[in-house]
């Protein structure tokens, strides 16, 4: 999605903007002031702002923190991180793996071991070759990382020998391969501040100055769209807005419904890539009246999701029916209803459901975005006979009532890998399962996803399952967002990784003096 937002504008707005989905009018000046239009004249067009653009591209950059891939704190760093370094596959906009430094892979279903291959004639920044020796000392770095351990958690072993990387793993997995766009660097170069890559620029302090320059020996053979990117010292948050809105930088990422969204005022655009960040309403199934499959099926039917992403998120995500982003080929988009009022209706009624008290949602009081999500639900469903209040919580406090089952509804988010494992979120005893579902179809089901070998099928007949059980009700899967300074980039398609994802395919204009 791409969005142009003019100067007196915010990137994602004022406040009420925010939350209505809808921008607020500025007030009409005093009558007096207009000046009639004869009859029959054309009223002037409003000219466009000018844009401005930069002598020199620049990105913020914190100089006192590490631009290790693995290790490095998230937002800017990262950005500036991703044009260094590059992963043996990467998610592409339907968040589906391409090959990019393996060139081939080989999947053994007997043992679950994975032979990739690594691709001929690619080497570091300086000069050196990749080897699977870097490759098995960057995975082996990421299984013990922060950022990465979960999704390597059923990696029981990494081993090196030629040009190939094995992976064996504790169970199957036959998505393990969207797991792997984890950044390559170079062994050896780990402690370094900037470790080494093979990305399409690399790290120069030269003079004094932070920069990037463009990598002569990179294996796609060129194509970057400048030379040279300018680093500007942003040491947090503020000071990086700062220098977007003063146009020292032309590029930031934003989690704009975030805990903390951000709002930059100018002649600003943003585009919008998909994450595979799930909110959705989970239920307490253990317990009456969520411990009726009928009534969770009912309220299933109950959300006009579209809407909800339109008027409560500013159409930041994607309206979704099942824990599959709807940008993947693997959403099973053939078993999606069209919301229906009537269809609600009717599903409430057949569910036998009497309301015997006021059911209690719960939502993490922090997000303004999610707790105005969670006051629509919650009125939706009492409108329609079934009493909810929303109780809103401090983080701990939310966690700690999660845990306890504290609830009979809450409003969730989790962000989900892209081999769409939904074993921790369902499965009996799951370590995000808070709603207590317990099926064992549910885990046959959830076991078979990862032993496929058409996925598509295996989560399609998963996600009819779930569908009628409800032991969950996805509402949308958020966006990330990259902000700009309107006209300096064009071309860019982001991705949830890659702010620069299809670099050498758009263009950079700079002021020609």
């Amino acid at each position: 999605m791409k969005c142009r937002l003019w100067p007196l504008l915010a990137a994602l707005a004022l406040v009420c903007g925010l939350l209505s989905g809808c921008w607020q009018e500025a007030p009409p000046p005093e009558q007096e002031s207009l000046t009639p239009i004869p009859s029959g004249a054309e009223e002037p067009e409003e000219e466009a702002p000018r844009a401005i653009l930069p002598e020199v591209f620049a990105l913020p950059y914190a100089p006192d923190q590490t631009l290790d891939p693995i290790t490095c704190p998230d937002g800017m760093q990262q950005t500036v991180s991703s044009l260094l370094y590059e992963g043996l596959f990467r998610l592409n906009e339907s968040l589906e793996p391409e090959p990019w430094l393996c060139e081939s892979y080989a999947y053994d279903a007997a043992g679950s071991v994975y032979t990739l291959t690594l691709r001929a004639g690619v080497t570091f920044s300086d000069g050196s070759p990749l080897t699977a020796a870097d490759v098995k000392a960057s995975l082996d770095r990421a299984r013990s990382s922060d950022r990465y351990r979960r999704r390597l958690a059923q990696v029981s072993a990494v081993s090196a020998a030629g040009g190939t990387v094995t992976v064996t793993l504790s169970g199957p997995n036959t998505g393990f391969a969207a797991l792997l766009d984890i950044p390559i660097v170079k062994s050896g170069t780990e402690q370094a501040a900037v470790p080494t890559g093979t990305g399409p620029y690399l790290f120069s302090a030269a003079g004094g100055d932070a920069y990037l320059v463009s990598n002569q020996s990179w294996w796609r053979g060129g194509g970057q769209p400048v030379d040279r990117i300018a680093l500007t010292e942003a040491a947090d948050r503020d000071t990086m807005l700062y220098r977007f809105t003063s146009h020292d930088v032309q590029l930031i990422t934003a989690d704009l419904t975030g805990t903390a969204p951000i709002s930059a005022t100018g002649n600003v655009s943003y585009q919008d890539a998909a994450t595979t960040v799930l909110q959705y309403l989970g239920c307490n199934t253990g317990r009456a009246p969520l411990d009726n499959a009928a009534l969770r099926r009912a309220l299933y039917l109950g959300f006009n999701r579209t809407y909800v992403v339109s008027a409560f998120l500013s159409g930041h995500g994607d309206a979704a029916q099942f824990p599959v982003s709807p940008r993947s080929p693997l959403y099973p988009a053939a078993l999606e209803e069209r919301y229906a009022r009537d269809a609600f209706t009717a599903a409430l009624a057949a569910s036998g459901y009497v309301p015997e008290r006021t059911l209690t949602l719960l939502v993490n009081q922090e997000n303004s975005f999610k707790v105005s999500v969670a006051e629509y639900l919650a009125q939706t469903l009492t409108d329609a006979g079934v009493p909810v209040a929303v109780t809103a919580l401090p983080w701990e406090a939310y966690s700690a009532a999660l845990v306890a089952g504290n609830f009979d509804l809450f409003y969730g988010e989790v962000k989900l890998t892209a081999d769409w494992d939904l074993t921790a979120l369902l499965s009996t005893g799951g370590s995000l399962n808070y709603g207590g579902w317990a099926n064992p179809q549910t885990d046959q089901l959830l076991a078979a996803c990862l032993s496929a070998g058409d996925r598509a099928a295996a989560l399609e007949t998963l996600c009819a399952h779930l569908r009628s059980q409800a032991p969950l009700l996805p509402i949308c899967f958020k966006s990330t967002s990259v902000l700009l300074q309107t006209d300096v980039v064009e071309g860019l398609t982001p991705t949830m990784a890659e702010p620069f994802y299809n670099l050498t395919g758009c263009t950079i204009h700079l002021r020609e003096d």
